[in-house]
């Protein structure tokens, strides 16, 4: 599956970014999904992830209560709703799919994944 991720800019501190991820290619569906984050000179950090059919979502710590990540099977595109940002998020962030071994399993790490986007940059001014 071929990912492409758009919704990134600069916004101020307390403000909000909705980020898509649309897929193109194999069926969508069957695919887990999670969102990455990366600041640079600092290793790429999960921030949360949905099943294959939207009924589980985690989350990162440090994310919890201001985003949120959901998904349309009939559109091909996951989202990222990002509230309350503030300068600490500011980072590249890149979803990623993968055919998950269990359906309720969404990976936290990187080299789980083999379909990534190309990233969009968020920005949060203070």
């Amino acid at each position: 599956v071929q990912l492409v991720e758009s919704g990134g800019g600069l916004v101020q501190a307390g403000g909000s970014l909705r980020l898509s991820c649309a897929a193109s290619g194999r069926a969508f569906s069957s695919y887990s999904i999670a969102w990455f984050r990366q600041a640079p000179g600092k290793e790429r950090d999960f921030v949360a992830g949905i099943t294959w059919d939207g009924g589980s979502t985690y989350y990162a710590d440090s994310v919890k209560g201001r985003f949120t990540v959901s998904r349309d099977n009939a559109k091909n595109t996951a989202y990222l709703q990002l509230n309350n940002l503030t300068p600490a998020d500011a980072s590249v962030s890149y979803c990623a799919a993968a055919l998950p071994e269990l359906p309720t399993v969404v990976s936290r790490t990187p080299p789980a994944y083999d379909s990534w986007g190309q990233g969009t940059p968020v920005t949060v001014s203070s």
